[in-house]
């Protein structure tokens, strides 16, 4: 039976609560201290639901050495409590007690790699955390940090809230990922997303100072997920763990670096942090940005093995064809080095002798889909779009991608799918005609037919981020929409009919286009009347003057009657 005695914490997914759990057998009575962590209250037709979430936590975290040791599930005045050990402190409660609150370098690391381990473990059982801050992290006897959040926000994901006037969010808003805010939309969340939250909880180690802090929800709603904004991270850090660092605040999700990544990284520079702060230079290469768009975390995840199909790496957001060197091949050997890059051997149909690529220029294709790629539903769900991108592809066919109105990745097998057309950042796109109750609100132009916009950024469930260049707006709230690549067609000059939408799509590059073709034709309308004005009036004056000098001459005849000639005339 466990008895509540007083509460220790609040936080927005529940309250936590000191409390005295007693056992009782034939032979003894058995009292010991616990920590509750009670939820907030779930209508009652979705408790067994979360219930039954909570059951298949509890046998993911069996043996996870990082994660807080759950003893039990209660119900408690209708609240659902978690019953887990009860740790005297915090990484958060041990930095609120130092100069500075920040932690020393090598403290630091050793706790990051305790917590690294930790979620890396729940995330090969299929869990998310998203609760990542250094307050949830606790100190065991041993000094060793744990989880003390193991991801309820997952758990509660698709239960609904008691009342309409709460707001649940995946997570704390300083710690949050851009595609936290609004998964269904800008997301799906995956296991990418607890490395923005673990790397924002490692500044705040190491600096004291909290991501954003002193910033409203909707400031740090506006700076992570419309400006684009990074936490700051300090200098004077080993190159890679400073380059992994970065790598965790990649806007795009499918850019960061895995939980598994991290930890490599902490712990291949663990031994070259030094007492007094500082590091030894161990030799270790990094993994660099590429200009082509990709980030080397995001090439590292595609590990290639003999017998895959392969073919080169498409150019993100590129609309223009391009001469695929690998077209088609197959995997014959392998150069891999210890940070998962090198070479590999392709041989190609029609070619003898296999060609030696580096593992950054080439895909893996299985049953024809690669990463990456554009793909729809065979069967359409009415409870998502049917048009999404594919995140990845297992050797057996089974897939995970990302559609807009799912939180998460959608699971099923390749025979479900099929490819669909792609969109790049740059390209025009309108809705379609036979669309008339958008997904997202669309603006119109005169006449009632839908605007046509430039895609300024392409999401990783394929929602399309759409500006409107050729519409001059001062209002910040309109400057771009989005846009169901389901519902949406390409527009390009090849596509206009006539010459009144060339002109019409034109207009469309900027807002300017139109007015300054007013300018012109009025300016050179201007110009051809002045011209066209000059030549009549010279024409007038030369018929004047032919006029006058006609009069002139007859006037001459007129007062010379007797001569019966002409002044000008010879003599006959």
């Amino acid at each position: 039976m466990v008895k509540l005695r007083h509460r220790i914490g609040r936080g927005a997914f529940g309250e936590t609560w000191l409390a005295t759990n007693h056992r009782s057998t034939v032979d003894y009575d058995d009292y010991h201290e616990v920590a509750v962590k009670m939820l907030h209250p779930v209508k009652d037709d979705h408790m067994k639901v979360l219930l039954d979430k909570l059951g298949d936590l509890f046998s993911k975290c069996e043996g996870v050495e990082g994660a807080s040791l759950l003893q039990g599930i209660s119900v408690i005045s209708g609240k659902i409590c978690i019953v887990m050990k009860f740790y005297e402190g915090s990484i958060g409660d041990k930095m609120a007690h130092l100069k500075g609150g920040k932690l020393s370098l090598s403290n630091v690391f050793r706790y990051v790699i305790d917590l690294a381990q930790g979620i890396s473990e729940l995330h090969s059982k299929g869990n998310l955390v998203l609760n990542l801050r250094p307050v949830n992290f606790l100190l065991n006897e041993s000094n060793q940090a744990v989880l003390g959040d193991v991801g309820i926000p997952y758990l509660l994901l698709g239960i609904p809230l008691p009342s309409s006037n709460l707001v649940r969010r995946l997570g704390v808003p300083n710690y949050m990922a851009p595609e936290q805010w609004q998964p269904e939309v800008r997301g799906p969340i995956s296991f990418e997303t607890d490395s923005w939250g673990f790397a924002c909880s490692i500044v705040e180690m190491l600096t004291g100072v909290q991501p954003w802090s002193g910033r409203s929800v909707e400031e740090i709603y506006d700076a992570v997920v419309k400006k684009q904004e990074k936490p700051r991270i300090p200098s004077g850090l080993p190159p890679p763990v400073e380059n992994v660092l970065h790598g965790c605040f990649e806007y795009d999700f499918r850019c960061r670096p895995l939980m598994t990544d991290i930890l490599r990284v902490f712990k291949s520079w663990q031994n070259a942090i030094n007492i007094d702060g500082g590091w030894t230079d161990i030799g270790s290469r990094m993994i660099v940005e590429r200009t082509d768009g990709y980030t080397g975390r995001f090439l590292s995840k595609d590990d290639l093995q003999v017998g895959d199909m392969v073919r080169s790496r498409k150019l993100p957001n590129s609309r223009k064809p391009e001469i695929m060197d690998i077209p088609e091949g197959t995997v014959v050997g392998l150069e891999h080095d210890s940070e998962r890059d090198g070479f590999v051997m392709v041989r190609l149909h029609g070619i003898h002798d296999p060609l030696r690529v580096h593992v950054s220029s080439l895909e893996r294709v299985t049953f024809g889909l690669a990463a990456g790629d554009w793909v729809r539903l065979k069967e359409e769900d009415k409870r998502h779009s049917p048009v999404g991108i594919l995140h990845s592809i297992h050797r057996n066919g089974s897939v995970a991608v990302g559609f807009i109105g799912l939180e998460t990745l959608w699971k099923g097998k390749s025979s479900e799918l099929q490819m669909a057309e792609s969109y790049h950042v740059g390209q025009f796109v309108r809705l379609k005609a036979n669309v008339l109750s958008p997904r997202f609100e669309w603006p119109r132009k005169g006449g009632g037919v839908w605007a046509t916009g430039r895609i300024c950024w392409v999401l990783p469930n394929g929602c399309l981020m759409v500006k409107f260049p050729g519409r001059l707006s001062f209002r910040e709230q309109f400057s771009s929409f989005l846009a169901d690549p389901a519902e949406v067609e390409m527009v390009s000059f090849s596509t206009c009919p006539d010459i009144v939408e060339i002109y019409e799509h034109l207009e469309d590059f900027h807002w300017a286009v139109r007015p300054l073709l007013i300018a012109l034709g009025l300016f050179t309308a201007m110009k051809v009347g002045l011209s066209v004005g000059r030549k009549i009036g010279g024409s007038e004056v030369k018929e004047e003057k032919s006029s006058v000098k006609t009069q002139h001459i007859d006037h001459k005849i007129a007062s010379n009657p007797a001569s019966g000639k002409h002044p000008f005339w010879g003599k006959g």
